[in-house]
């Protein structure tokens, strides 16, 4: 009987872990290209932060990322019309901005 105790608490411990995930990301569906789009305060902060460093424009997509060292990934279509990826780390800096590959066939900025 112990041991069904221990195993119901660690597996409800686990839930409780997964779904405070670090507090990163509140919702999260998958995109067409199968990486998921998280919304939520800190979801907030990166799209704040990406078009301040494109001059504006608007935020297609925000995404947990982990290319070129960074923590975030938002689309943006600037205001030229141009599509870039900007990739911030855990501080909201940039890291890289790039031409949107999927619209811009990898060229970058």
């Amino acid at each position: 009987m112990d041991r069904k105790k221990l195993i119901v608490g660690a597996a409800g411990a686990v839930t409780v872990a997964t779904l405070l995930g670090g507090g990163i990301a509140i919702a999260s569906s998958t995109g067409d290209d199968g990486e998921g789009n998280v919304s939520g305060p800190d979801a907030d902060k990166a799209t704040a932060a990406a078009l301040r460093a494109t001059g504006g424009g608007e935020a297609n997509s925000v995404e947990l990322d982990s290319e070129n060292g960074a923590t975030w990934e938002v689309e943006v279509t600037r205001p030229d019309g141009n599509t870039v990826d900007v990739r911030l780390d855990d501080n909201f800096e940039v890291v890289v901005i790039e031409g949107d590959s999927e619209e811009s066939e990898g060229s970058g900025d």
